[in-house]
């Protein structure tokens, strides 16, 4: 009839074991406007976020230096490491919700006086056992051990959402290195052929200067801006070596010099990135994985608070066994020897010195903090996007301007070229516009390279880069 009872009780504990102390999750209100500022029309197309990485960054010489880092990269392989992790102190939780069973065998021998048994003379008790079951396992009547699950799930699932925001972080930042080494690259060319034009104005300026038609203050001017040209130029070398060190820490290996080859036309000779349409910023909450993990995080917070609130209840724990036991050793498998135990153990909080109660205001100021810093990743996002999206609006008359002004300088030093030549302009005519069309034809690429990198932050921002195409 006992032997019956066990399974019973068991059966019993765990239907009570239902209730829960966490406190009903609700997501905070977006801390944001509903709209983006202007309101900016909204181009046609699929989301950021839906859209794969491979049909943003379309130029193939990229696409295989992502293909690379994704591959390689220290820092995306330690964010999967952490999930395995976190996933691994998830099952641990788990695991305390059921019996962990285990056979053990003990034995002893002892006498009531030491000094007994030494010589044969006194009486010594001996004890065998083998015993199968369970110890000390809590019945969970009151969610302590499914509110740690629950906070150890929410953790693990944040880890995966920090590994597809360092996958996005990762894609973008080398799509900008390798834009920057472009630009590089276009920089390097027109440093190079400013070299060639102020040689030659050099040369000019001297053969006037020996002939008497001009003053030395002229040939000095055009040495100086030459000279000048060329520490520029090897600044641009340095930078250029530096940038592709940066890439290749990205890569996790060396830049292939074929990632920039045919690179002719500098940044224009790229494949174009799509328009992409921002949405609302609503959006932002289900398609921005940082914002997710800062969910996840407050999620784990408030079920922390019930595991919190568990402490102040009673906990029941059993230690049941069925096995065998003899006082000899050589017995203990004998006709009726078995033999079982079920020890349901009870513990009540009575003082802990206020222990519980400081355990739970610091699981309640932990929710607190999880909910300014998933309200605080929510404005970082809009303003992530709204940044990138006013760089949108206005990089493309920047870059018309740019160039058109480019253009009127090249003019402008042409016709400042014949006239020194004809004897009709001064030296520092053709000084000055020499200078400037250096100055613009830079800026022009700079201001290129910001207008791509731009269009790559807002896809980034958007939550696009962690989606990936099926190969085949």
């Amino acid at each position: 009839m006992t032997k019956k009872l066990i399974p019973t009780a068991l059966a019993a504990a765990m239907l009570l074991a239902g209730c829960s102390l966490i406190p009903t999750y609700e997501r905070p209100a977006a801390p944001v406007p509903t709209t983006y500022p202007g309101d900016p029309a909204q181009p046609a197309g699929q989301a950021s976020a839906s859209l794969p990485w491979q049909d943003f960054f379309a130029d193939p010489r990229l696409a295989g230096l992502i293909q690379t880092a994704l591959a390689n990269n220290r820092d995306l392989r330690v964010s999967v490491l952490n999930i395995e992790q976190a996933r691994a102190q998830f099952q641990i939780e788990r695991s305390n919700l059921f019996p962990a069973l285990g056979l053990t065998g003990n034995g002893s021998r002892s006498s009531p006086n030491s000094l007994q048994g030494v010589d044969g003379m006194g009486s010594v008790a001996s004890q065998y056992s083998v015993n199968f079951g369970f110890t000390a396992w809590e019945l969970d009547f009151f969610g302590r051990i499914r509110a740690l699950k629950d906070q150890a799930l929410s953790q693990y699932l944040a880890t995966e959402e920090t590994r597809k925001a360092v996958q996005i972080s990762l894609i973008a930042s080398v799509a900008n290195g390798w834009l920057t080494l472009l630009a590089d690259d276009e920089l390097l060319e027109l440093t190079r052929q400013t070299m060639v034009t102020r040689d030659e104005s050099v040369r000019l300026t001297k053969m006037r200067f020996d002939n008497g038609v001009s003053s030395e203050l002229d040939f000095q001017a055009a040495n100086s801006l030459a000279e000048t040209a060329r520490a520029a130029y090897a600044q641009q070398q340095r930078a250029r070596l530096q940038d592709e060190n940066a890439l290749a820490l990205l890569l996790g290996a060396p830049v292939p010099p074929e990632a920039t080859a045919g690179g002719a036309k500098g940044l224009d000779g790229i494949k174009p990135m799509p328009d992409v349409p921002a949405g609302l910023p609503s959006d932002l909450l289900a398609e921005r994985p940082d914002i997710r993990a800062a969910e996840q995080q407050l999620i784990a917070a408030n079920a922390n608070i019930g595991a919190a609130r568990a402490n102040f209840f009673p906990r029941v724990s059993l230690t049941s066994g069925i096995g065998t036991a003899s006082t000899e050793f050589s017995g203990l498998f004998d006709r009726g020897s078995k033999a079982w135990s079920f020890a349901p153990t009870v513990t009540l909080p009575i003082f802990d010195a206020g222990r519980n109660f400081a355990t739970l205001n610091s699981a309640k100021a932990g929710r607190e903090i999880a909910v300014a810093q998933y309200e605080k990743s929510v404005q970082t996002a809009f303003r992530e996007v709204a940044d990138a999206l006013a760089g949108r609006a206005t990089l493309g008359e920047q870059v018309r301007a740019q160039r058109a002004q480019a253009d009127a300088e090249a003019v402008r030093f042409k016709l400042s070229d014949l006239r020194y030549r004809n004897g009709i302009a001064s030296a520092l005519d053709l000084l000055d516009a020499q200078r400037s069309l250096f100055t613009a034809q830079q800026s022009a690429v700079n201001v290129r390279l910001l207008q791509l990198q731009n269009q790559v932050t807002l896809y980034k921002t958007l939550g696009g880069g962690w989606a990936t195409r099926d190969k085949g």
